[in-house]
C-alpha cells in the first residue's frame, strides 16, 4: 500500500498561533480520493530540523507533501532543507523568474530583491505552477521518495494540490485502491462500553475500526477497501446489531439524519427553552431542512416558572409543551425547562401525545456542556419519535428520575 506522509512547516503553526486547516483539508481530500495519509508531523523554521524531518520521511514513505517555507523572508526554509537534503545545489529557475517579474509588472510595481529566492529551487527539482501567487511549488526526489512542496497560502495551496498534485499522483499510481470509511453515530454509551460491545467481533483482512469521542457523540468508524462495497454493508449490518440501542445515524451525524426524518414526515416544529438559552434552536435550526419546517423559537428566563411553581416538574413541562404547540400552531412542540442543582426536564407534544421526562447529570458539567447535553437529548427524542421508536431509552451523562407519556385521548378528557 502507498504510504503518503504530509509535513506542515511554520513556527505559527508549531506553537499554534494558527490552526492548520491545510492538513485537515488535504487529509479528507486524499482519503476521498485513495490516497489516504498515514503520517502528518510539523517542523518549525529551523534549517537543520527541517532537513532531519525530510530525510526521515524520505527513509519511510513513498510520496510527501511539504507544506509552507516558500516565501520570500529568511524564515522561509523549505527549497534549501530540500537541497541539503537530496545533496543538491540551489539554483536559478529562469521560467519562474520570468513569471515573478511579470506578475509585479501587472501590478505596476517593481519586483522586491527578496523576491528572487522564490525562483532559486534544488537543480533536480519540477515547478509546480501557482498561477495566483508568488511561490512555485515544485516536486523532486529525495532518496526513493516523492516529495511535492507547496505554498501555505491556503487557496493557493488547495488549488495546486487539485490542479496539479492529486491528478499527477493519480497518473502515477493508477492501481491505488483506498480505503472507505463508514460510520455509525453513537449517543448514550461510553467509548470503552461500546468497545466492549463489538471486542469479540472478528473482522476480516483488511478491515479495522477506529473510534472517534467528542462530546456527546462517539464515532464507530469501520475501515475497509473502497471496492468491497458489498463486505462493507454486511459488517456495518453487524455492527449495527450490536449496537442498535446508541446509534442515532449511519454515515451522517444525527442532525443531518434528524433533517431528513422532518423534511420525509413533513412536520413543522416550535421550540420553547430555558435551561438551553437558545443553544437547541441554533442547532435545529442550522439545518436548512429544518429551519424550513420551524414555527416559532421561544427563549424563556426561568421567571416564566413562577406561575407554574406549585407544579411537579413534568406537569410544568408538559403545560409548557401543550401551550407552545397551541399558541405556534405547528404540528409538533419541543421544550426544555429550567435547570436545578443538575436536573431538568424535556418534553415533546405531538398529535398522538406528549412524552415528559425528568433527568439529572451523572457528573459534572460545565454550562456549555449542560446546554448541549441537554439539546442533544431532546434532539433524541424527536428522532426516536419521528423514526417510531420509544421515545424514552438511558444516556450515560444523564439519568432518568421520572417519565410519563400522555397519549392524545389522554389530553382530550383532561382538557
Amino acid at each position: 500500500m502507498l504510504k503518503i506522509a504530509m509535513l506542515s512547516t511554520g513556527e505559527e503553526v508549531l506553537h499554534g498561533d494558527i490552526l492548520d486547516t491545510n492538513a485537515a483539508w488535504l487529509s479528507r481530500l486524499f482519503f476521498e480520493n485513495g490516497f489516504s495519509l498515514c503520517k502528518r508531523s510539523t517542523v518549525g523554521d529551523s534549517q537543520t530540523v527541517l532537513t532531519e524531518e525530510l530525510l526521515m520521511l524520505s527513509f519511510n514513505n513513498d510520496v510527501v507533501i511539504v507544506n509552507g517555507g516558500l516565501g520570500p523572508t529568511s524564515d522561509d526554509l523549505s527549497a534549501a532543507a530540500a537541497a541539503q537534503a537530496a545533496e543538491q545545489s540551489l539554483v536559478l529557475f529562469s521560467e519562474w523568474l520570468t513569471k515573478l517579474e511579470a506578475f509585479f509588472a501587472r501590478r505596476q510595481k517593481t519586483m522586491p530583491e527578496s523576491n528572487l529566492k522564490q525562483a532559486m529551487l534544488p537543480e533536480k527539482s519540477t515547478i509546480l505552477d501557482n498561477p495566483i501567487g508568488t511561490a512555485c511549488g515544485f516536486k523532486m526526489q529525495i532518496n526513493d521518495c516523492w516529495f511535492y512542496f507547496t505554498p501555505g497560502v491556503p487557496k493557493e495551496f488547495k488549488r495546486m494540490v487539485s490542479e496539479q498534485i492529486l491528478p499527477d499522483l493519480k497518473q502515477n499510481f493508477p492501481q491505488q485502491i483506498g480505503l472507505e470509511c463508514s460510520k455509525l453515530y453513537t449517543l448514550g454509551s461510553s467509548e470503552s462500553g461500546l468497545s466492549d460491545r463489538l471486542a469479540k467481533l472478528q473482522l476480516p483482512e483488511g478491515y479495522w475500526l477506529g473510534y472517534r469521542s467528542y462530546l456527546p457523540f462517539i464515532e464507530i468508524k469501520l475501515f475497509g477497501p473502497r471496492q468491497d462495497l458489498s463486505k462493507r454493508v454486511k459488517l456495518m449490518q453487524i455492527l449495527h446489531s450490536l449496537i442498535e440501542t446508541y446509534v442515532v445515524s449511519i454515515d451522517e451525524p444525527m442532525l443531518d439524519h434528524l433533517g431528513h426524518l422532518m423534511a420525509d414526515k413533513g412536520l413543522s416544529l416550535s421550540i420553547a427553552e430555558q435551561a438551553t438559552k437558545g443553544w437547541l434552536s441554533q442547532w435545529l435550526l442550522s439545518n436548512r431542512q429544518i429551519e424550513q419546517l420551524s414555527g416559532h423559537s421561544w427563549i424563556l428566563s426561568h421567571q416564566v416558572e413562577a406561575g407554574l411553581g406549585e407544579k411537579d416538574p413534568l406537569a410544568a413541562i408538559f403545560a409548557l409543551a401543550g401551550a407552545t404547540k397551541e399558541k405556534c400552531s405547528t404540528d409538533l412542540a419541543l421544550v426544555t425547562g429550567p435547570l436545578h442543582q443538575d436536573t431538568f426536564c424535556i418534553a415533546l407534544s405531538t398529535p398522538q401525545g406528549e412524552w415528559g421526562q425528568q433527568l439529572t447529570f451523572t457528573r459534572s458539567y460545565s454550562l456549555s456542556e449542560q446546554k448541549e447535553l441537554i439539546s442533544t437529548i431532546a434532539g433524541d427524542m424527536l428522532r426516536r419519535y419521528l423514526s417510531g421508536k420509544s421515545v424514552f431509552t438511558h444516556y450515560g451523562s444523564a439519568s432518568v428520575v421520572k417519565d410519563m407519556h400522555l397519549p392524545a385521548y389522554a389530553l382530550k378528557v383532561s382538557s
